[in-house]
């Protein structure tokens, strides 16, 4: 039976504990996702605090990351979305994402509304992949995928 945490206090400590593990045994998120079965986005999001994962996905992890049976189960429950505390971010990374929408949210919005029409990209429905690209110019540059079904708005 699904559960939901209402505190997510909880799911922070695990997820401090299992940033912790995946450090001290030199883990990269993708062998850790390797181990879950699922994608490494979704895996690093649960593991931080924002998804449930299956019970065999959160035994896999919590036995990679030695971590316990608590652990494990409370991998598993529903947790209180969102990592952002209100107010601008400061987190450098983060900040640049937030900068991201500032500046081209409303173009995002337009375009989106323009060939959809009127409604919202999930979030629920929904894929996200990272890739590191190499830079014509040199160094290299981020392929980030936002992947989310289109959901209509419909009158009532």
């Amino acid at each position: 039976m699904p559960h939901a945490q209402f505190d997510p206090t909880a799911r922070q400590s695990v997820a401090a504990a299992a940033v912790e593990a995946k450090t001290r045994k030199d883990l990269t998120w993708q062998q850790i996702a390797e181990a879950a079965g699922l994608s490494t986005a979704f895996v690093t999001a649960a593991v931080l605090g924002q998804h449930a994962l299956p019970e065999a996905a959160a035994k896999a992890v919590t036995e990679l990351l030695g971590l316990d049976d608590d652990a494990a189960m409370l991998l598993q429950t529903i947790p209180t979305r969102g990592s952002i505390d209100g107010g601008v971010p400061t987190d450098p990374t983060i900040y640049r994402f937030y900068e991201m929408l500032q500046v081209y949210g409303t173009t995002l919005k337009a375009l989106v509304h323009e060939q959809f029409g009127d409604g919202i990209i999930s979030a629920i429905n929904f894929r996200l992949d990272v890739k590191k690209v190499a830079d014509p110019e040199g160094g290299e540059r981020a392929v980030i995928t936002l992947d989310g079904k289109y959901l209509p708005t419909k009158p009532f």
